[in-house]
Formats: structure tokens, C-alpha cells, sequence
């Protein structure tokens, strides 16, 4: 199950390489062989200069959107009503921003910033229950972004088929068991911090949250390496600029939910106040 951010997009389909040649199909007329030794003495153009996808521009709007996410963030922080706002309009600008076909930057930034008053207001939540909960949250998703980028760069991590299988299956299970949990919280009959998250383990203090959010922030960090993969793939293929805005959004969207569940794990790790 791939990052929906970029799987409903047509710059990055696993046809996209065809659709690239195909518009490259037309004949052109037979140059001279003055013209040849003219065309080979010129430099070759950059991907900027072409307009395509670069993975420093990619990079630049990434780090645009974070940082409109962070203004979000610290509104969120001093407001934290305003999570349920964001929650919302984040998850309607998702929904936008998941099937136009074409990336609006005023949209991924809007969702950015929606985000950010979520991530604030969540975040200011924690903290009240554990002191240093949110500093360490950020560093330990900075941690796992750095480590899985580098992994990647390297060769060392690669999509494969059958781990995208086993990813879409234990994303389904997770799914089914958050509603699940959602509902017996609301009708009260598990009444403990997080629902079944936080009953233990039978025979341990272990609260079951804790092996759960492993496994999370192992889903979180693939579901990166697919993110990392779509962008190169769109690199590669030479698809216009604008689609590095897909590329941010879909950083983002991973990113937010991998922080959010390293937040949900270390609450079950720390001591409360």
C-alpha cells in the first residue's frame, strides 16, 4: 500500500516512463552534418533548466512545507483546541490534495499548516502528561528519518514486492484495531490510558502499546522508503517540477503520523505526572 500522496499522481505511476517516451515518439527531420557538430558543442541542459523534477528543488519545497508546519505547530502549542480544527481541515486538504491530478502548492501548504495546529495541540497534551515527552518524540523522528534516508542512499533499503505486501497487510490489521479500540473507549468498556493500548501484556507490565508502537514506527519508516523511492523514480524519469510538491506532501504525511505514533509509544515508556 503505497503512500496515497503519490500513488493517485500520474508523475508517479509505474507507467510513468512509458508516458514520458511516448510524448518523445515524433520523428524529426534529418539534421546536417554541420548542425550534428553544433548540437554535440553544446553543454547539456540541467534538469532546472528544463523544468524537471531535481532533488534539490524537491528538497526546498519539502522543507518549505515543514516549516509552514512549524508556524501551524507553535499556534497549535499556545491553542490547543484548535488540534480538532487542524484534524479536520487536515484531513479534508488530504483528501484534496490526494486526488488532483495536478499538485497546488497553496493546498499542500494549507495542509501543512493544518497539520501543525494537530501536531501542536497533540503535542501540548503529552507534555502535560510527561515532562520531556515532546523533545524526545522529535528527536527520536528525526533519528528514524536521517537513519532510513541514509539506509536508502546507500542501497542498503529497497521497496520490494513481497515487503509492500506484508506492509499493506499490518497497515489493514492497524486500521481495523484503531477503530476497534476507538469504539470500546467510547462505549467505556475498556476504560485504561489508550484503550487496549494500554492494558498489559498477560503475565508482564508490558502495556500492549508498547510492542504495537514498534511495529508502527517500523511501518513508518518503509512507508519513507517508499516516499524516497517515488521521489527517485520521478527524478529519474524527468517529470515536470511541480510534482516536487508531491513529493513534500507525501514526506509530510508520513513524517506527521511518524512522530505522532512516537509520541504515543514514549507515553507508555515514560513516567507520568
Amino acid at each position: 500500500m503505497a503512500n496515497p500522496a503519490f500513488s493517485n499522481s500520474p508523475a508517479f505511476s509505474a507507467v510513468a516512463a512509458q508516458k514520458l517516451a511516448a510524448r518523445q515518439n515524433g520523428v524529426p527531420p534529418v539534421p546536417t552534418p554541420g548542425q550534428l557538430q553544433e548540437h554535440y558543442g553544446l553543454p547539456d541542459a540541467t534538469p532546472d533548466q528544463m523544468e524537471r523534477m531535481t532533488y534539490q528543488d524537491t528538497i526546498f519545497k519539502t522543507l518549505a512545507g515543514f516549516a509552514v508546519l512549524l508556524v501551524g505547530a507553535a499556534i497549535g502549542w499556545v491553542f490547543p483546541a484548535l488540534a480538532i480544527v487542524g484534524a479536520i481541515a487536515g484531513l479534508a486538504l488530504a483528501l484534496v490534495n490526494i486526488f488532483k491530478k495536478k499538485p497546488s502548492p497553496a493546498l499542500i501548504l494549507a495542509y501543512a499548516f493544518a497539520q501543525g495546529l494537530l501536531v501542536g495541540g497533540v503535542s501540548m497534551l503529552f507534555s502535560s502528561f510527561s515532562d520531556g515527552i515532546v523533545p524526545m518524540a522529535l528527536f527520536g523522528t528525526l533519528g528514524v528519518v536521517a537513519v532510513t534516508l541514509a539506509l536508502f542512499a546507500n542501497g542498503k533499503v529497497r521497496v520490494s514486492k513481497r515487503a509492500t505486501k506484508i506492509f499493506l497487510v499490518a497497515i489493514v490489521g492497524y486500521l481495523a484495531f484503531s477503530l476497534i479500540n476507538i469504539v470500546l473507549m467510547m462505549t467505556g468498556v475498556v476504560t485504561s490510558f489508550g484503550g487496549v493500548r494500554g492494558m498489559s501484556i498477560p503475565g508482564t507490565d508490558i502495556p500492549i502499546g508498547v510492542p504495537l508502537g514498534i511495529l508502527v514506527v517500523l511501518l513508518a519508516a518503509y512507508s519513507l522508503v517508499m516516499d524516497f523511492d517515488y521521489i527517485q523514480k520521478g527524478v529519474q524519469t524527468g517529470q515536470p517540477r511541480i510534482y516536487g510538491w508531491t513529493g513534500a506532501f507525501g514526506i509530510i504525511v508520513t513524517v506527521v503520523w511518524l512522530y505522532l505514533e512516537i509520541l504515543r509509544l514514549l507515553s507508555y515508556l515514560l513516567p507520568r505526572n
